[in-house]
């Protein structure tokens, strides 16, 4: 079965399609088989990646690998079991097409509560939650004693996490490996840094998740975009000088490939 990575929160612009693509990149460059869903059925910044990516190449002649877009299959009312969600059946379709064809497959959920997000974060393996580091973006986790800066208990988010792993478990299935990201982060070790770090940390060990540092706020990453083109690609398509933003850039695409420990998989860029 192929391993499903999920990237969601309920929180838009924190990042969760630059760092779909970038995974999903990477494994395809690493030679893997790498499935592409996008349940933002709206906005489809993913799915506009991808697409961005293929005309790309068409365009430049060039041959880079690429993660395998699929969109949602539509799901037909005859074909519905009694009592079925459309958007399961949607959703399981998609899954079932991608799966014998993939050696991973990488789910962008919407910044938003969806019936969509919730099924996805179920079948994840490993949750991707990338957070910008403020105490705005923490709210979605839990909620902060004002006074004390203490957590008092985890929030909607952080609930229909453990909602997800509640299935998993009555399914007999492995636990959800639940990364939390911490993107723009600042370079300095600000007041406010420390605080959102350690409240990260103390909230972590409480309802389990891994804290790790996701990325910062670099031009590079949304120049990227139109070209569908990740930090990676740089050298293949042309820059034979990277400026260190962009060393720095690939050096976080690499480390967050390490941290997220993910089967048969080795580093290699």
């Amino acid at each position: 079965m192929a391993y499903i990575i999920v990237v969601g929160n309920e929180k838009g612009g924190s990042g969760k399609s630059t760092t779909s693509m970038h995974v999903a990149t990477a494994l395809a460059r690493m030679g893997h088989r790498v499935g592409a869903l996008d349940l933002d059925l709206r906005q489809k910044s993913f799915a506009r990646y991808v697409e961005n990516r293929s005309a790309f190449l068409k365009r430049s002649g060039l041959e880079l690998n690429s993660p395998d877009y699929r969109d949602l299959p539509e799901a037909e009312a005859a074909g519905l079991q009694p009592g079925e969600n459309p958007y399961d059946a949607r959703l399981s379709a998609a899954v079932a097409a991608l799966e014998p064809i993939s050696d991973f497959i990488i789910i962008d959920c919407p910044g938003s509560h969806t019936r969509l997000s919730q099924v996805a974060h179920s079948l994840a393996d490993t949750l991707i939650t990338p957070l910008n580091d403020s105490f705005v973006d923490f709210d979605l986790l839990a909620r902060i004693d004002p006074e004390t800066g203490k957590v008092k208990g985890p929030s909607i988010y952080s609930e229909m996490v453990w909602n997800a792993r509640q299935l998993r478990a009555q399914a007999g299935l492995k636990p959800i490996d639940w990364i939390v990201l911490r993107n723009r982060l600042g370079a300095q070790a600000m007041h406010n840094k420390r605080k959102v770090g350690a409240a990260l940390e103390d909230l972590s060990r409480r309802i389990g998740f891994r804290v790790a540092p996701g990325f910062a706020e670099r031009v590079i990453f949304r120049e990227l975009f139109p070209r569908g083109l990740t930090v990676l690609d740089l050298k293949d398509t042309g820059v034979d000088q990277m400026n260190l933003s962009n060393v720095a850039a690939r050096q976080e695409v690499r480390e967050l490939m390490k941290e997220l420990r993910l089967p048969n998989v080795t580093i290699d860029f």
